[in-house]
């Protein structure tokens, strides 16, 4: 709306259907119908005036004067395609890497996950066949968390951890069950955010000793700073922090792999390999952001954290969400004596992924209308909220809802506060937040396929 239809934007996907993933948490316990998570993207785009092309982009060729992509149309032909481009937004997400760790995954392993909907209606299948075994008189044991010592989004786990155990104590099963949270967090309630602390009635507290009060309330078990090496058949291979191996036996697991970004070839001008001015190691996209700082000087400088999201050498390449590489971990990152490096990866999803994407998409007007970018948001200076359900149920449901600021402590603004704003940080536990849950699921639905207010509704 705000650059008129006189400029194109194009949309490539490799899927044709956005699918809200904050709710596949209800599809994996059978709370909420897969169809009612996912839309046709096409239509949306038609009533924006975006052209949508269902393919997968492949390589990306960023040189001046030669600046495109390509990509393998989705489709029974196969047909390869060029798009050329004036600006690239990079929002890909993550590409799951399940074959970081041995035996992970419902592909090729002996775990479940909620990250793609095929796999959490795969989730919610095997979940519903071990009711049926607990319905017979068996105890099993049920693990969810981490499965890899650099995953990040321990939220997810933690959400549908909460949701399984709502939903057994309701079907009066709870007693047949063990449940476990294996996280490679360095404390509990970090959530590779160096956790949360809020002020309630002039008294401190932190998300750890909250999230210890609910799990000791819920007969939950934990173990945390933990790096999953491999797991086999009913059974999770673990080192601590410690530099202990141990292993988990378990009936259901649902684990969140290691997130890396998508595997895009990226050639110059004369056929060379230029992924290193555009891309880390791990394939996220390099922007405006301080790297290579140790973790100490990085949580003592907010202001290495990136504002434009806008890559360095090429400043009309952008990204947004997970596919940017952020300059560090938030949490302190461990080597155990092993030799094993435990950092939870700094999370990018979500709200914060959200304001991102506009931040980037007003830059690339301001440059195309003024030549200059007047918009900037780092997440040491970025507010995000978070709601993780226990049970869907606006009657008797409950979810913890969570408000951050900054996402990333600032020890510059806030240097007596953890580097946070206690008082606009919140913590809370109850119905309200269940109600909350359902809104926004609901909300952002009608958001994302840009029904009429779609633009009132904030990230």
């Amino acid at each position: 709306n705000k650059i008129g239809k006189k400029h194109e934007i194009t949309v490539v996907s490799n899927r044709d259907q956005f699918g809200f993933i904050p709710s596949w948490v209800w599809v994996g316990v059978g709370h909420m119908k897969p169809e009612q998570t996912v839309f046709a993207l096409k239509p949306v785009y038609d009533r924006m005036n975006v052209k949508f092309v269902h393919a997968a982009v492949r390589e990306i060729h960023p040189d001046s004067g030669d600046q495109y992509v390509t990509a393998e149309r989705v489709d029974s032909s196969k047909e390869n395609i060029r798009l050329d481009y004036d600006y690239l937004v990079v929002a890909t997400g993550p590409k799951l890497n399940y074959a970081g760790t041995p035996g992970l995954g419902p592909d090729d392993g002996y775990t479940h996950s909620i990250c793609t909907l095929p796999h959490a209606v795969e989730a919610r299948d095997a979940y519903f066949a071990l009711i049926e075994r607990m319905k017979k008189g068996e105890r099993v044991k049920i693990v969810a968390g981490t499965g890899h010592p650099g995953a990040t989004c321990q939220g997810a786990a933690f959400e549908y951890l909460g949701n399984i155990h709502k939903d057994l104590v309701k079907k009066g099963l709870r007693d047949k069950a063990d449940l476990l949270w294996l996280s490679n967090e360095p404390a509990l309630g970090d959530f590779g955010v160096r956790g949360v602390q809020v002020n309630q009635n002039g008294t401190v507290v932190n998300s750890a000793d909250f999230i210890q009060a609910v799990y000791e309330s819920q007969n939950i078990k934990w173990q945390i700073h933990t790096a999953v090496q491999r797991i086999e058949e009913n059974k999770i291979y673990w080192e601590n922090a410690a530099g202990e191996y141990g292993e988990t036996e378990f009936d259901f697991a649902m684990l969140i792999p290691q997130f890396l970004g998508q595997p895009f070839k990226y050639i110059g001008k004369n056929g060379e390999d230029v992924a290193e001015k555009i891309v880390n190691k791990a394939g996220f996209v390099l922007v405006d952001g301080i790297y290579g700082l140790d973790y100490d000087t990085l949580a003592r400088n907010p202001d290495a954290w990136p504002s434009a999201y806008q890559n360095n050498n090429y400043p009309n390449i952008f990204a947004a969400g997970i596919a940017f590489a952020p300059p560090g971990p938030i949490s302190k990152p461990h080597t155990t004596k092993n030799g094993t490096l435990i950092a939870p990866a700094p999370p990018r999803t979500g709200m914060v992924s959200g304001v991102i994407g506009r931040v980037v998409g007003l830059n690339i007007i301001d440059m195309i209308q003024q030549g200059r970018m007047a918009h900037h948001d780092r997440m040491s200076e970025m507010v995000a909220a978070c709601i993780a359900s226990m049970g869907s149920s606006l009657w008797d449901g409950e979810a913890v809802s969570i408000v951050m600021y900054p996402v990333v402590p600032n020890m510059k603004r806030f240097p007596t506060e953890s580097g946070r704003d206690h008082f606009v940080s919140f913590m809370e536990m109850g119905l309200a937040g269940a109600w909350m849950k359902f809104m926004l699921h609901y909300t952002f639905i009608w958001k994302f396929r840009g029904l009429p207010g779609w633009n009132i509704i904030p990230e």
